[in-house]
């Protein structure tokens, strides 16, 4: 790999060029409202809004099923999981990770 800065190559795993201490790679410090792979009920909708929010799953169930009990909340409450179950993409789990790249790597026969 080579520094995009002075073009001094540089080990494939560096962070950062040895020559001119320019960044390699690109910071990703955003968080993503995914599902939860791990604290999910059904779906993973309250457990992934809770991961995102940092706070405790429960309370985020307790909001959704307080607001579903208001008078015409429940069909509310009901579409609106199912319209987030159906957006908001799945958490990336590790193994997932892997097995993508082992395909994307693995030899053509």
């Amino acid at each position: 790999m080579y520094c995009n800065h002075c073009g001094v190559e540089v080990a494939s795993d560096s962070n950062y060029c040895s020559a001119c201490g320019a960044g390699l790679r690109p910071r990703t410090s955003h968080k993503q409202l995914t599902l939860s792979a791990t604290n999910k009920k059904l779906a993973g909708v309250c457990g992934g809004l809770a991961e995102y929010l940092d706070v405790d799953s429960t309370v985020v169930r307790l909001i959704w099923v307080a607001l579903s009990v208001v008078p015409g909340g429940f069909v509310g409450g009901v579409v609106a999981y199912a319209l987030a179950w159906i957006i908001i993409p799945k958490q990336r789990t590790l193994a997932a990770t892997s097995e993508t790249a082992r395909a994307v790597t693995a030899p053509a026969k």
